[in-house]
């Protein structure tokens, strides 16, 4: 019977917390809103550099850094963990202002925060229009949740897979306000791939991403090192007819952002003909490992991606 109590307890005690926890989250989103886009962004890098460096998560990154590129010095490292924690400061800003962000104007696209050239447009296009569904990958570099959001904006069926937050409260505003900017939301869980299914189905694009340590995975290499991918992916290839590309997203000097499309990837295939779960998920690692060496400070080094 103790034991049962205390166990309730805490449970009530968890409940409480997050809800204030959520209270206050949602209170510093609506203020964060009342900002500028650029001046919230700006301040919120500053105030990462200041914070960053003092948090447990930086020695996972420096770790991460030093073990990917044993040929930096220290400082280097430094610099390159700096700017991720300044890159990470205004993606938390640009997310309360998701729907701020995207003003694209084909006629003149200098003048927008996203820059996007011609040619990748065109590219963008004829991956929208010609008919089928897609997988779409993509990594956590610079704001990685803009791909997304531009393919709403220009009218694409669209579909996200998400990781729901653990708090109620913002798991709610999450829902609420990506769903307007983003198309659909598929939060990771049991149903996901037969929500993912359906989606496709319809000729929908489904977005995800694919570079976080997957405990039930396939092993990749990534950076020399041997770690766990999510295959699914490469598992909904072997069903869907359709094809496999890769965005990214560049962050610029000014507050902008350009992006880059891949060509469609075929994925790899057994001597059988099936697909190849495990080599597929590898070729779509190395393309995010040489996206993450061009830009390192722009890719979140603070989680564990190899354990």
């Amino acid at each position: 019977m103790a034991s049962s109590r205390n166990s309730a307890w805490r449970r009530s005690l968890k409940a409480t917390g997050n809800a204030i926890a959520g209270a206050l989250a949602i209170g510093v989103i609506h203020l964060m809103r009342l900002a500028r886009p650029d001046a919230a962004a700006n301040a919120a890098g500053r105030f990462m550099r200041l914070i960053g460096p003092l948090l447990p998560e930086h020695k996972i990154g420096r770790a991460n850094l030093t073990a990917a590129f044993p040929e930096k010095s220290p400082q280097e490292i430094d610099r390159i963990l700096l700017g991720v924690w300044d890159n990470l400061g205004r993606v938390g800003a640009e997310f309360t202002q998701l729907d701020r962000l995207i003003d694209y104007d084909r006629a003149h696209p200098e003048r927008g925060r996203l820059e996007i050239p011609q040619p990748l447009f065109d590219k963008f296009l004829e991956l929208a229009n010609d008919g089928k569904p897609a997988l779409v990958f993509t990594a956590h570099l610079a704001n990685w949740e803009l791909p997304a959001v531009f393919a709403a904006a220009q009218g694409v069926d669209s579909a996200v897979l998400y990781r729901r937050p653990n708090i109620a409260a913002i798991d709610r505003w999450v829902r609420k306000t990506r769903a307007a900017s983003m198309g659909e939301l598929i939060a990771t869980g049991l149903d996901a791939p037969v929500r993912i299914a359906d989606a496709l189905k319809r000729g929908a694009h489904i977005g995800m991403l694919v570079d976080q340590y997957y405990v039930r995975g396939v092993e990749v290499t990534f950076f020399g090192r041997k770690t766990n991918a999510n295959p699914l992916i490469a598992r909904l290839a072997q069903h869907f007819d359709c094809p496999i590309v890769g965005v990214r997203v560049i962050r610029l000097p000014g507050n902008r952002f350009t992006a880059e499309l891949t060509d469609e990837i075929k994925p790899m295939r057994d001597a059988q003909g099936n697909v190849d779960i495990a080599a597929t998920m590898q070729m779509i690692t190395s393309i995010i490992e040489s996206w993450v060496r061009e830009h390192p400070e722009q890719w979140l080094w603070l989680h564990r991606r190899w354990r």
